[in-house]
């Protein structure tokens, strides 16, 4: 397993994540054996990285944790335990970075995790009420009492990081990256390098669809955040599938799981760019981990970058309503 720096003077940690999302979020719950089995399976393989947040099953995802640490003696020391805060799901204020809010927040996730810290304190989404000078000095004082050792943002533009970091270092910023969603090279990975932030990269196999199975059509209109996502949606699900087909190919003949290869190609960006796919299925991530083990030629990024050139997907990743919240950039 790769190790990185999480952070510019973090600790060593996998490059290579589990989100906890799939335990109990917007693709279904996994079972009572499923999650356990899946956390155990990646600390065998080296795993070091934990990903959750408290609206991930209204906190379920992170009782689940926090059981399987309490029934897996040293599992907590070898783990580099994540998760994030500032999403309320009220309508008349959806995001709240406001400092009483964020600290009551991590105390209520660190019952749930069973646990006196986290190592590290997202902002879940800013919230553009604060200047991120002001959400950053909120998370020094976190830092500060010891309840979390590190903290970072999410979906945030590089001007929002470069602010929040003349207040205090952070440590990751959080970001859809794949080879569906190329938007953070347009300065985000760049600001990340220069800063010394790891770029913690969620969705890296696009939502399954650089996967060798697919959702089907039909599976995506029957949840309720691909329903109404554009790449999901028709016509462009079906182009969509059609362009992915060629990577499927290409995966196949360099004699890998396609999902293998979409995390090889986030590894390749660079050693600050940190994949976490979230999964319910340990076969599943067994061919997710494969992608730990390959490294990528120059030429193996050129034939994958003429299979899926950047702007190759149909439709934006999020509706207008799933916009609400991520900053844009350009």
């Amino acid at each position: 397993m790769k190790m990185i720096r999480l952070g510019a003077n973090g600790p060593s940690v996998s490059q290579f994540g589990i989100g906890a999302m799939s335990f109990a979020g917007i693709y279904g719950d996994a079972t009572a054996a499923e999650s356990p089995a899946v956390l155990n399976a990646c600390r065998a393989a080296g795993v070091t990285h934990i990903d959750t947040a408290n609206v991930y099953g209204k906190g379920r995802a992170e009782e689940i944790i926090g059981a399987w640490f309490a029934d897996t003696p040293g599992a907590r020391n070898d783990m580099i335990l994540a998760t994030k805060a500032g999403i309320t799901g009220q309508h008349e204020r959806r995001f709240n970075n406001d400092a009483d809010h964020l600290e009551a927040a991590l105390d209520a996730s660190l019952a749930r995790l069973r646990v006196d810290h986290v190592d590290l304190f997202y902002v879940h989404r800013y919230d553009r009420v604060h200047s991120p000078e002001d959400v950053a000095g909120t998370l020094k004082r976190l830092i500060d009492s010891g309840k979390t050792r590190a903290v970072g943002l999410s979906e945030v533009a590089p001007s929002t990081l470069r602010r929040a970091s003349t207040e205090c270092p952070i440590a990751a910023v959080q970001s859809e990256y794949s080879l569906s969603t190329r938007a953070p090279e347009l300065g985000l990975v760049q600001t990340c390098a220069e800063l010394g932030t790891t770029l913690v990269a969620f969705s890296p196999v696009g939502r399954a669809m650089l996967t060798d199975s697919p959702f089907s059509y039909e599976r995506g209109q029957s949840m309720a955040f691909t329903r109404h996502n554009p790449r999901f949606m028709a016509p462009n699900y079906g182009a969509n599938i059609a362009a992915t087909d060629k990577f499927r190919a290409l995966a196949a003949d360099m004699g890998c799981p396609a999902a293998a290869l979409a995390i090889a190609w986030l590894i390749a960006q660079g050693s600050h760019v940190l994949p976490i796919p979230g999964t319910r299925n340990v076969d599943h991530l067994s061919e997710l981990l494969r992608g730990t083990e390959i490294d990528l030629s120059k030429d193996d990024l050129a034939r994958i970058e003429a299979v899926l050139p950047v702007g190759w997907a149909h439709g934006d990743r999020y509706s207008i309503v799933q916009w609400d919240g991520p900053e844009r950039y350009s």
